[in-house]
């Protein structure tokens, strides 16, 4: 709803400087404070009168200045910015609402800059990664044709193996474009997560057999019976991710620990391996998109972590990498859910 000011005629708008419209403004006040002087006393000295006009048009200018050069650097900034430069800053130190505005200005270019840095690495980095499995389902398939070798079950299941590899990746790349459109719905479930806890591993056992891996698992049950509300299907995904890098980063021979407990009114879940570990510096990395660090050959996308995150934080849950305990080797990683 309008207020009286708002339907008052605005007359300055024409000008196109916001000095000229000072100056005027200036002038204008004198000018009626004169006339009323001149209503009031009479006969007012012409040439005094002209001067501290002038005087105070000058005084206008030279004080405008520091007004509108925030606005014309911002406006420079802004038809930067369109051209794909996010680079430009404003000089913000007054502390007016030009000033105020200058912050913000600089705030939205900063983000505005790391958003565009983001898409890129993101574009890049998709870019190799679906590069990669292209890449050697395309050479198995030309030798086949090629009749190099022959599409024997070896070959095949190589090709499959990078299909599979590809497949992942275009569907880890689409929940992370639904995560950041705010678009996952959770279908809420109460179960027991001891019973995901056993089918999570029943399946990591086929796939490290299927895949070459010599690893065993130890499975340690809750005590007790431990309900949880959450998405079913999401904390799989989750857990089976965490499963598999153990599995990747153990050496042959070693084992993965998968261990389940209540702590009050949280339910942790810890999974564990005896490969090199994650350094202290990387451990906040690994979260983030694209972080891989070292890894054994067969690597992921470096998209599980951060989608897992996600899926946790939704949850109103956490997960981080945590110490192993008494010195072990390895890597050791937490979630934690609300009961």
């Amino acid at each position: 709803m309008k207020s009286f000011l708002d339907l008052l005629p605005r007359p300055l708008d024409p000008l196109r400087s916001i000095k000229l419209k000072l100056a005027v403004l200036l002038v204008a006040s004198a000018g009626a404070g004169l006339g009323v002087f001149w209503i009031g006393i009479g006969w007012i000295p012409p040439t005094t009168t002209e001067i501290a006009l002038t005087v105070g048009l000058l005084t206008s200018q030279v004080l405008a200045r520091g007004v509108t050069s925030p606005l014309r650097d911002m406006t420079a900034a802004a038809q930067a910015m369109s051209r794909g430069d996010y680079s430009a800053r404003v000089r913000a130190t007054s502390k007016d609402e030009v000033g105020q505005l200058a912050v913000a200005f600089n705030q939205m270019a900063a983000e505005l800059a790391a958003a565009d840095q983001q898409r890129r690495e993101l574009i890049a980095n998709v870019s190799h990664e679906l590069r990669t499995p292209i890449s050697a389902v395309q050479a198995v398939l030309e030798n086949v044709v090629d009749g190099v070798v022959q599409p024997d079950q070896a070959t095949l299941r190589t090709a499959l193996a990078q299909t599979e590899r590809l497949g992942r990746l275009v569907t880890e790349l689409l929940d992370l474009s639904r995560l950041d459109a705010g678009v996952i719905p959770l279908d809420r479930e109460d179960f027991r997560i001891e019973d995901l806890l056993i089918e999570v591993v029943a399946e990591a056992e086929v796939k490290a057999s299927a895949a070459g891996y010599k690893v065993d698992y130890l499975f340690c049950a809750f005590p007790e019976n431990a309900l949880v509300s959450a998405d079913r299907a999401r904390l799989h995904h989750v857990l089976t991710n965490l499963v598999d890098n153990a599995t990747r980063h153990s050496p042959d021979g070693g084992t993965v620990t998968i261990i389940g407990r209540r702590d009050g009114d949280q339910v942790m879940i810890e999974v564990a391996d005896e490969g090199p570990g994650i350094p202290h510096a990387e451990r906040e990395r690994v979260f983030e998109r694209f972080t891989r660090g070292a890894r054994a050959s067969g690597g992921g996308t470096g998209l599980g972590l951060a989608i897992a995150q996600w899926f946790i934080q939704l949850h109103n849950g956490t997960i981080a990498v945590i110490e192993q305990p008494d010195g072990m080797a390895g890597c050791r990683i937490r979630v934690t859910l609300p009961v």
